[in-house]
């Protein structure tokens, strides 16, 4: 698999695990805050057990390839996680691409803290929602299809939870059981995943891009978040235009998240 400007590693197609048992442990248990009377997540809170989520690290971590999980939406964008599992650097990388762009863009990249613009409630649902008519030949590889697996694989890019529980603790409960979760820990796995999210906060207003070397974004030196998509994600207006379209035009896009440098 080739993405445009992203050229770290051995990409491969990896949509196909999320039907995978120990998957959505994987995927979103680190994302999780404690419980009440400070209970630690488990992997039985997804639907899966440790072994399984273990026998399923062993693929999703291996550097010798890569998956990728994209995820399609209006317009040809697509939002795309890749496991960079660079010997190392290893993390997560959200990364935004287009059939017109020169290279894909960075929603998010993660390898201890989060960094990037990230999206907002209303984004990430109308995203999740967007699901593009399967043309002849359609199939996993060519990304998401599942509304709830797509919400679900987005979530860490969510920049406003807090601010949506009411309405997002029941959704995101509701997709965890789509996909296999009990029903009587979806609720409470719901809480702790909004409990993980962070609102768009800039504490290093100087965050690089993995992919383009990033630089300063014009606003963002000055303490406040500008809006996006901004010129740091070096798209022209009319892409800009184009991409606002497709995340729903739900008000100002993400201030997005960006962690202090190390």
């Amino acid at each position: 698999m080739l993405i445009k400007g992203y050229d770290h590693g051995p990409l491969t197609a990896g949509e196909t695990l999320t039907d995978r048992p120990g998957f959505w442990a994987n995927h979103l248990l680190g994302w999780c805050q404690a419980g009440p009377d400070g209970a630690r997540p488990e992997p039985e809170w997804f639907g899966d057990d440790g072994a399984d989520t273990d026998a399923l690290a062993e693929v999703l971590y291996d550097g010798r390839a890569w998956p990728v999980l994209r995820v399609p939406f209006g317009g040809g964008h697509c939002a795309a996680a890749v496991f960079r599992n660079l010997d190392g650097d290893p993390g997560l990388d959200f990364l935004l691409t287009h059939p017109g762009w020169t290279r894909a863009e960075t929603l998010l990249s993660y390898d201890g803290d989060r960094c990037g613009p990230g999206l907002r409630w209303r984004q990430l649902l109308h995203v999740a929602a967007s699901v593009p008519d399967a043309g002849p030949g359609h199939g996993p590889d060519e990304g998401l299809s599942d509304p709830a697996a797509r919400l679900l694989l987005l979530l860490p890019l969510l920049t406003d939870g807090p601010r949506h529980a009411a309405e997002a603790v029941p959704r995101i409960a509701s997709a965890l059981t789509a996909v296999g979760a009990p029903g009587e820990t979806a609720a409470l796995a719901a809480r702790c995943l909004i409990g993980g999210t962070q609102d768009g906060i800039w504490h290093e207003p100087t965050w690089r891009s993995p992919l383009s070397g990033g630089g300063s974004r014009s606003g963002e030196a000055a303490g406040r978040p500008v809006s996006w998509p901004s010129p740091g994600l070096g798209l022209t207006a009319a892409e800009q235009e184009r991409l606002a379209r497709a995340l729903g035009r739900d008000g100002e896009p993400s201030a997005g998240v960006s962690a202090r440098s190390t």
